[in-house]
């Protein structure tokens, strides 16, 4: 078990990836934006981050068809998904730079042999690659992608999947839910892990605190949890 603060006691930690180990929100509305500009779908980086922030792939194209009054079958959803992956990979290949205190907080939980896991709504070609690039990718015994669940953030069914993944895969170890934390940077992922019955931890990377108040607690940096974590 590690402690956090006097009030989260973590026996295994899940991490959201964008917004909290990397910033790659604006590569994703780069993407975005190269596919839907020239169909006169663009939006704003604040339109980004009021609506299509949280969102998988998927929510976000059919919640932009949708605000444009036009309908989307499966096979063009699913190649615009494959389209705009592709862009992101173009895009991450000039280099990618962690949050500050990320990578350091990954390897010591790490070190301890707590149990890790990434649950996020990338896709799993998004999240690898740039784990590699960190070095940090086999920390994490466990990634939750896009790919895995048919609902998104703010549902729990991500988060859900995640424990129950980390928990088969540690079976010698009894996790609890009460004494995993999820670490956050949006109101949908809080929910999302609140939702599966999570301990939460928000970091101010993407949201003011304002926005943030129904986790456990809050901190402006994983520097912060680097520093006063103990074992």
């Amino acid at each position: 078990m590690i402690i956090f603060s006097e009030k989260i006691k973590a026996d295994a930690v899940i991490f959201d990836f964008d917004g909290v180990i990397v910033d790659t929100e604006p590569l994703h509305y780069k993407a975005f934006q190269q596919i839907l500009v020239p169909q006169g779908m663009g939006y704003s980086w604040e339109q980004y981050k009021s609506t299509y922030m949280g969102f998988d792939d998927r929510d976000a194209f059919q919640e932009v068809y949708a605000i444009n009054r036009l309908t989307i079958d499966v096979d063009e959803l699913t190649d615009l998904i494959a389209v705009k992956a592709a862009i992101f990979q173009e895009i991450i290949r000039s280099g990618i730079t962690a949050y500050p205190g990320a990578v350091e907080l990954v390897k010591a939980l790490h070190r301890t042999k707590i149990p890790l896991a990434i649950c996020s709504g990338a896709l799993r070609s998004d999240i690898v690659p740039i784990l590699e690039m960190l070095d940090i990718k086999e920390c994490f015994d466990i990634i939750v992608s896009a790919d895995n669940v048919s609902k998104s953030k703010p549902d729990p069914e991500s988060y859900h999947l995640a424990f129950d993944q980390l928990s088969n895969f540690h079976p010698k170890i009894q996790i609890s839910k009460i004494h995993t934390v999820a670490i956050e940077d949006t109101p949908a992922g809080i929910t999302s892990a609140s939702g599966a019955g999570l301990m939460v931890i928000a970091i101010t990377n993407s949201y003011s605190k304002k926005f943030l108040t129904k986790a456990d607690y809050i901190t402006d940096t994983l520097e912060n949890l680097v520093a006063n974590v103990g074992f």
